[in-house]
């Protein structure tokens, strides 16, 4: 930028390099809150992102300028269908870290899971994880879904782990080995008001210059040979591009977790009082059929992605209100 009097603050944050592309299109999910409950509750559910909606609330927010009073917002649509309980998963912990103990897996998998991956429990595999749940510290459950449940044509399904938080390790392993082989719904994890994070792929925007990527400042017309170019590289000594430089490179197609998400509305397509899908269907996506939310605000990643959706870890309210929906405008 040449020399100037005054120094300004630099362009772009670093607090998610390297801005590279996601190893893969599920998000990974790696803090878990922690429940004060005696009972054990799952922490997770899943859906994908079908379009967007306006919502006509009446603000219920305390001691601010609009209580009370009529706000429309933003409102993100989720296809959730149900979840599967496939397995277990037991946890100890030592100076290393996290170690998976022991896997158990339901008797009977549905065959679109059977398919993919091969799944197998050893000879009193759940006779054996009980034994040990003295050294287990985290208890996980292994939970799977098929995009084909919501609509999709992707055949294979997404398998990850979700965390059991609450009461203790004997009860959370007990909570898991009920639910074994059975299918859960959203309303069976969260509530309507309630609110969770949301962790995703955003959408890719592929190789783009520090302009677009940076938000650097363009540079004076005619003043050099470009214009959509960085200034300066670095000092001439040392010989070198630090990594704080803005370059061009990957943009988007990357991992986020947003948080604080409110659940506005909670329904099932077969509900005839609640009418959600536009004539035609949600553009690259479809007709919405089943279960599905409504969060209030945007989430990441593009049409029909799939969407983590986990308890909340920040800002844990004592109560939940629900609230009060007047209209929502497809």
């Amino acid at each position: 930028m040449g020399a100037r009097k005054n120094h300004q603050p630099r362009r772009g944050s670093l607090a998610y390099s390297p801005r590279v592309r996601a190893k893969s299109m599920e998000a990974r999910i790696r803090a878990w809150p922690k429940l004060n409950s005696e009972e054990p509750k799952i922490l997770a559910h899943c859906g994908f992102k079908a379009g967007c909606v306006q919502i006509v609330s009446i603000d219920d927010r305390e001691k601010v300028p609009n209580a009370g009073k009529q706000l429309v917002s933003l409102g993100t649509v989720l296809v959730t269908p149900p979840v599967l309980i496939l397995g277990i998963r037991g946890y100890s912990k030592d100076h290393d870290g996290m170690h998976a103990e022991f896997d158990v897996y339901a008797d009977d998998i549905p065959k679109y899971i059977s398919k993919e991956i091969t799944v197998k429990n050893k000879e009193g595999a759940l006779e054996n994880a009980e034994k040990s749940l003295r050294r287990i510290k985290e208890i996980f459950a292994i939970v799977a879904v098929s995009p084909r449940a919501a609509g999709l044509e992707q055949k294979k399904p997404y398998i990850f782990e979700a965390s059991v938080s609450g009461g203790d390790i004997q009860k959370q392993f007990a909570h898991v080995k009920e639910l074994l082989g059975k299918e859960i719904k959203i309303d069976q994890i969260f509530e309507t008001g309630a609110s969770v994070d949301v962790a995703a792929i955003t959408k890719g925007k592929g190789w783009q210059g520090v302009i677009q990527r940076w938000g650097v400042k363009k540079k004076q017309h005619k003043s050099r040979k470009t214009v959509r170019e960085v200034g300066s590289l670095g000092p001439i000594s040392p010989q070198s591009v630090m990594y704080t430089v803005p370059r061009a490179g990957q943009m988007g197609f990357h991992q986020r977790i947003e948080y604080d998400k409110r659940i506005m509305i909670m329904g099932n397509t077969d509900d005839e009082q609640i009418k959600i899908n536009p004539d035609g269907g949600y553009k690259h996506f479809g007709l919405v059929k089943g279960d599905f939310i409504i969060l209030k605000g945007s989430v990441p990643g593009t049409y029909r992605r799939l969407i983590k959706l986990r308890s909340q870890i920040r800002n844990v309210p004592t109560k939940i209100n629900k609230p009060n929906i007047l209209e929502v405008v497809i």
